[in-house]
């Protein structure tokens, strides 16, 4: 019942911000929207800083909740990689400011703030890549030092995918980074890959 409640607060103040903006948003506000007291967000939550906190937590985990379920897969190495990959570029559409609600108010009003989701999601994230890749390594499907190149180069690689798409650019030749997704993937599983793995892609080709 506690985390019930909790969760219910969250949600409504993660709905409110977004509609509202974070600025915009009351105490009272959240009371009204969830049909509880102010007494009870209270209980949870000293002040709107701290629900604004436990936002930016939950939205950070819907980031990576796909990565997850991928990286906790029973699929082999070089699959898991390729549609762990595939999603991380998917997640940067989905949670492009100007396609989710609350992300979007969070960055018209202060980059800081977007950053500490990102900043959250990537820390998440970081365990998990490096969790996926040595277990390719120790199955023999990843060359342990390629795979630690890629480990020190994903970071960057996407931070770059994320600016991109932030702000709906496009290289000199007018194709979005969106549209190379499938030969960045293939470049990257093949940098890692040894000779006696198969790729999705090989499977379909």
């Amino acid at each position: 019942m506690v985390s019930k409640t909790r969760d219910k607060l969250i949600e409504v103040a993660r709905q409110l911000f977004a509609n509202k903006g974070v600025e915009n948003t009351t105490m009272n506000d959240i009371a009204a929207a969830s049909e509880k007291g102010r007494r009870t967000i209270y209980t949870y939550f000293k002040n709107k800083r701290e629900i604004y906190n436990a936002v930016v937590e939950r939205q950070s985990e819907r980031m990576v909740e796909n990565l997850r379920n991928i990286a906790s897969s029973t699929l082999e190495p070089v699959q898991k990689l390729e549609q762990y990959l595939n999603q991380r570029f998917q997640l940067v559409v989905d949670y492009a400011p100007r396609h989710d609600m609350v992300l979007r108010h969070i960055f018209d009003r202060d980059l800081r703030r977007m950053e500490r989701v990102h900043k959250l999601a990537a820390i998440k994230e970081s365990e998990m890549f490096r969790k996926l890749l040595d277990e390719g390594i120790a199955k023999g499907a990843f060359d342990p030092v390629q795979a630690e190149r890629l480990l020190k180069v994903h970071p960057i690689l996407f931070q770059g995918v994320d600016f991109c798409v932030m702000r709906d650019s496009t290289d000199t030749s007018g194709i979005s980074v969106l549209d190379s997704r499938e030969a960045v993937v293939k470049f990257l599983v093949a940098g890692i890959a040894t000779n006696n793995t198969t790729s999705f892609y090989d499977e379909i080709t």
